[in-house]
């Protein structure tokens, strides 16, 4: 079965919706007017419940079906990015600095178009609890609705979700069972030496020095620490210091990335940060900290949920648009601290050539927001069929 004909229908009202959603973009927890835009699109397709201000802005909806039964969780993030848009699309962001950069203005806009669907037709039993997020991007939005009681409080047993994938074919599912997306950590180090002249280095502890030898020292994480076939990515991204060319700085500070799968291998890096950074500050005869940021864990999708999304996928695109056996990512996504808390799978749809994600020219295609909005329609009715 393709894509459902009464969403296929609203392919210019989705499209409405989320250029709407790309002119106003909003960050982190502070998408106020985009959810005021998401619960008046719910009041209108006359939902059961609404629920605004979990996690700040999020918003968890209620559609009740025929019968009583089971709830599952769908979720679309909400959040945009800190960064100028370079489309010239005539719907770009009015707001300068901010931009849909990766698409959640179009994953809101799909569960909006799955929620009139389900909310009109009604086929099925249970219900389904849909899930509007804020702060993707950073913040962590869905540790805090977890954390707030979202699983518990609207009783969800399994919870899905997509991510568009630029690059992949229009209207294709990629998937996995186990870890699909890493874990990210920050770590940040401060170097703190003693300043001096630059021509009188002898009478300085040279902090530059330092911090050049622990970046160095850092790759061998990677190369020397860790079993070759266990993931891992380490990237120095930033290192400040200095304010003049003849002056040795009193400072100086290196910020990195952290990719993971396994915990083993991220209690490694944390220990081996450690040693390198306090040997290389005696080596050097300067102090040195690490600050460890533990970020999102790793995005793990259950087998059986998995094997599940990827049979509705297969009624809407067809067997041959399903990959379930996509190579995992070193990407992270904070979907993973709601399949932590309930079984679920996390899939991309593909959304045709174009230019990528966090890329300033990067555009949410409208023609795959029917694939988006028919997958989670049909999952809730695979998931929770009416008695016959």
């Amino acid at each position: 079965m393709p894509v459902i004909n009464r969403i296929a229908a609203l392919s210019p009202e989705m499209a409405e919706w989320r250029r709407h959603l790309h002119r106003h973009p909003e960050l982190g927890f502070d998408c106020r007017e985009t959810a005021a835009f998401v619960a008046g699109r719910l009041r209108e397709f006359a939902v059961d419940e609404i629920h605004e201000g979990i996690a700040t802005t999020g918003i968890v909806a209620i559609i009740n079906g025929r019968a009583p039964g089971p709830a599952i969780g769908l979720r679309a993030d909400m959040d945009a990015l800190p960064m100028a848009e370079l489309t010239g699309v005539d719907y770009a962001s009015t707001v300068p600095g901010r931009m849909h950069a990766c698409g959640h203005d179009g994953h809101t806009t799909m569960l909006l178009g799955a929620a009139k669907y389900l909310a009109e037709t009604r086929n099925f039993s249970g219900r389904v609890a849909l899930i509007f997020q804020p702060a993707e991007e950073s913040g962590g939005g869905g540790e805090v609705m977890v954390r707030e009681g979202l699983m518990e409080r609207f009783g969800i047993e399994q919870v899905f979700a997509l991510h568009n994938n630029p690059g992949q074919q229009l209207g294709t599912f990629r998937t996995a069972p186990g870890p699909i997306m890493a874990a990210v950590d920050t770590f940040e180090i401060t170097v703190a030496g003693r300043g001096g002249h630059g021509a009188m280095p002898h009478e300085a502890a040279d902090p530059v020095v330092a911090a050049v030898a622990i970046v160095t020292a850092i790759q061998t994480i990677v190369s020397r620490n860790n079993y070759a076939q266990d993931d891992l990515v380490i990237s120095v991204t930033q290192i400040h210091t200095g304010s003049a060319d003849n002056i040795i700085p009193e400072t100086a500070w290196i910020c990195g990335t952290i990719r993971t799968f396994a915990p083993h291998v991220r209690q490694m890096v944390r220990r081996r940060l450690l040693q390198i950074i306090e040997g290389q500050a005696v080596a050097y005869d300067v102090n040195a900290d690490l600050n460890y940021i533990e970020g999102y864990p790793a995005t793990v999708n259950d087998a059986d949920c998995t094997a599940f999304a990827a049979a509705v996928a297969r009624e809407i695109s067809g067997d041959d648009a399903v990959d379930v056996n996509v190579a995992r990512e070193m990407g992270a996504e904070d979907f993973s601290y709601m399949l932590r808390a309930r079984p679920g799978c996390y899939l991309f749809l593909g959304q045709g050539e174009g230019p990528g994600v966090h890329n300033p020219k990067y555009d949410f295609n409208d023609e795959v927001a029917p694939y988006g909005a028919s997958f989670f329609a049909r999952l809730v009715e695979r998931a929770l069929p009416l008695a016959r």
